[in-house]
């Protein structure tokens, strides 16, 4: 019996170090980040919103992020466990496709980035792809009476490079793209 307890103290106490040293290296790491490990906050307009969250944008004179199978609520995050072979699912996605595309009437058959019509597996995602800012391109010059060419110099402004140009895909922040949006006047 006494020897049972010896090891488990001496397996508890080698545990207690490990992950002391593995929470001491993810913290230490995590400082050397640009936002070293906290959100990134932004103040506009008297409001305070977190640029790492995805927000929700129902006007059509705003870029519009990924769709969110938790209604962009950051306490329940995750996503719908439906998989790409569930009827539900698929009707849900090409729903999203039509309302795109009615949407975004000007684009005709152009396909729609996938990031615009599939829920990411948080359902938070900040993030679109350069492709899914330019697809509604014509639809905000139309109603906010810009050039398509202004608009999409502002997408292009506003797309995070991959970094050392190396890691990840290019992407646009979409609220800080709504912000420069409003200022662009």
């Amino acid at each position: 019996m006494k020897n049972y307890i010896v090891s488990a103290f001496r397996l508890t106490l080698v545990m207690l170090v490990a992950t002391g040293l593995y929470l001491a290296f993810v913290y230490g790491g995590s400082k050397i980040l640009p936002n070293q490990g906290n959100a990134e906050v932004i103040h506009y307009k008297g409001q305070k919103f977190y640029a790492n969250i995805g927000q929700e944008f129902k006007s059509e004179k705003y870029f519009h992020g990924r769709p969110s199978s938790v209604n962009y609520n950051a306490a329940g995050s995750g996503g719908s466990n439906k998989g790409p072979s569930n009827e539900e699912y698929l009707e849900t996605v090409q729903k999203r496709i039509d309302t795109l595309k009615m949407q975004n009437h000007e684009m005709g058959n152009t396909k729609v980035p996938v990031e615009l019509a599939t829920a990411s597996g948080s359902g938070l995602d900040p993030d679109i792809s350069e492709e899914g800012a330019l697809y509604q391109a014509k639809r905000i010059a139309k109603v906010r009476n810009l050039s398509v060419e202004q608009i999409n110099s502002l997408i292009n402004t506003q797309t995070e490079k991959p970094f050392l140009g190396l890691f990840g895909p290019s992407k646009v922040n979409v609220l800080k793209l709504n912000i420069a949006l409003d200022q662009l006047k």
